[in-house]
């Protein structure tokens, strides 16, 4: 969404009890603010989706490079509206500190886990991941650069393109981690807006991709491929 960077890493979901802040006391907001104290929406997904909007909007105002990623940004391209544990955006390393800067000034508390390659803060509730790499690769500005304008419910913002998605999601599994289920769930939704090959090409002769891949093909989620005369 293998250590499922995007969405399915145990370790993320649990919560960390000895979670730090981000930088110094400025980047820390004066007071709790409505965003983290909001009554949620009854229902789970629509949270998760309050909150994907809630950070989006506020990093696109103030002009920040990112990606929506995870199960919302897959929703946004036409998926399931079942959402998946959290909110997932891509931002470079080095805007860390101008992103979690935004993020308190908005009454956000950013934190940071053991791992050193997301943030996190909570918004509405919901878990918001901020993502310094995708499935082991850092983010980059290439990468952000292919981002699509996307309307999230209401809010239009970038969103990583359907390729890169299930690139992330399929590049992530390994003998730690090979949950095919929400990945299936994804490339059925979108099977016809990825490149399978340029997928496949990337993820070479990895066994759990393999398998991946042989699996979408006796589903009949896309066809098998041709093997060279």
């Amino acid at each position: 969404m293998t250590e499922n960077r995007e969405s399915a890493t145990p370790a993320r979901h649990p919560g960390f009890p000895e979670l730090r802040p981000v930088g110094e006391s400025p980047l820390q907001p004066t007071a709790p603010q409505s965003r983290n104290d909001h009554e949620l929406p009854r229902d789970r997904s629509q949270a998760i989706l309050e909150a994907a909007k809630q950070v989006g909007a506020l990093l696109k105002r103030k002009g920040h490079r990112f990606a929506l990623a995870g199960s919302v940004a897959v929703y946004a391209h036409g998926g399931s509206g079942h959402l998946q544990h959290d909110a997932d955006f891509c931002v470079r390393r080095a805007d860390a500190e101008a992103v979690a800067r935004t993020l308190a000034e908005a009454g956000l508390t950013v934190r940071t886990p053991p791992e050193d390659w997301l943030m996190k803060t909570t918004c509405f509730g919901q878990d918001v991941d901020l993502l310094f790499e995708l499935a082991h690769r850092p983010v980059t500005t290439d990468l952000l650069a292919r981002a699509q304008d996307v309307p999230v419910d209401s809010v239009h913002m970038p969103v990583l393109p359907p390729t890169e998605l299930m690139r992330g999601l399929v590049k992530a599994f390994s003998e730690h981690y090979c949950d095919f289920g929400p990945a299936l769930a994804a490339a059925r939704a979108l099977r016809e807006k990825v490149d399978w090959e340029d997928v496949r090409g990337s993820c070479g002769d990895e066994p759990m991709p393999a398998a991946f891949f042989f699996l979408l093909e006796r589903l009949d989620v896309i066809a098998p491929r041709e093997e060279p005369r």
